[in-house]
């Protein structure tokens, strides 16, 4: 059987640690230095109680407010609407990706109506307090504020926190996933695409055939 399949996005402001985020919790490996985020899928497999799960975490660039509201493309609204679970991404040390916090979270809400998508808030660079712009309390009353689990992690010093809000997101999914329909299970997963190499063999299979079919009638 195959492993269940989680899908996670990741979305935040630009500079937040998002890239750096998915890296540690997926390799474990804190790196400083990333280039401009290209919105890479990463995936692995991971064991959450008991079951293995394959995740695929989506890695998002950096969003804006423009004029009072959020500046999102299609192709982050297709990463939202894609995945199975959120991560929003902000840093204690910017005070304007903590206020997209909001924004994010009820733009998340109109692209998954129902609200029964998770949702995690992680505020980042929690090692960096000489320059911090917002209190890990605020941080804390919005999140619980908006019903979201929230985390304060430093990415470059701690790899537990980080996992911890990872493995809650697997854990919220799979459940929804296990008390789920089988169909709608089954829409869920991202058919695998074919080989384009098969396809090319296929198609000379038959044109094989077909020559060798009219050669044998013209005789």
């Amino acid at each position: 059987a195959r492993p269940r399949l989680v899908k996670i996005a990741v979305v935040g402001g630009s500079g937040v640690g998002k890239t750096a985020l998915v890296v540690r919790f997926l390799t474990r490996r804190f790196i400083g230095d990333y280039e401009r985020n290209a919105g890479n899928l990463y995936s692995r497999h991971i064991q959450i109680d008991g079951e293995m799960l394959a995740i695929q975490v989506q890695d998002t660039p950096g969003v804006q407010i423009h004029e009072h509201s959020l500046d999102c493309n299609e192709q982050l609204n297709r990463c939202i609407r894609w995945a199975d679970a959120l991560v929003i991404v902000f840093s204690i040390t910017d005070y304007k990706s903590y206020e997209l916090l909001s924004h994010l979270y009820h733009h998340i809400r109109q692209l998954h109506p129902g609200n029964t998508v998770p949702v995690v808030i992680v505020a980042n660079k929690a090692d960096l307090l000489h320059i911090k712009e917002v209190e890990p309390q605020h941080g804390l009353q919005l999140a619980n504020m908006l019903g979201c689990t929230f985390y304060e992690v430093s990415v470059s010093e701690n790899y537990n926190d980080v996992f911890n809000a990872f493995h809650l997101l697997c854990k919220e999914v799979s459940k929804q996933q296990t008390t789920s329909t089988p169909e709608r299970r089954r829409t869920s997963l991202i058919p695998r695409p074919k080989s384009p190499n098969m396809q090319d063999l296929k198609r000379r299979f038959k044109q094989a055939l077909s020559a060798k079919v009219r050669t044998v009638t013209s005789v």
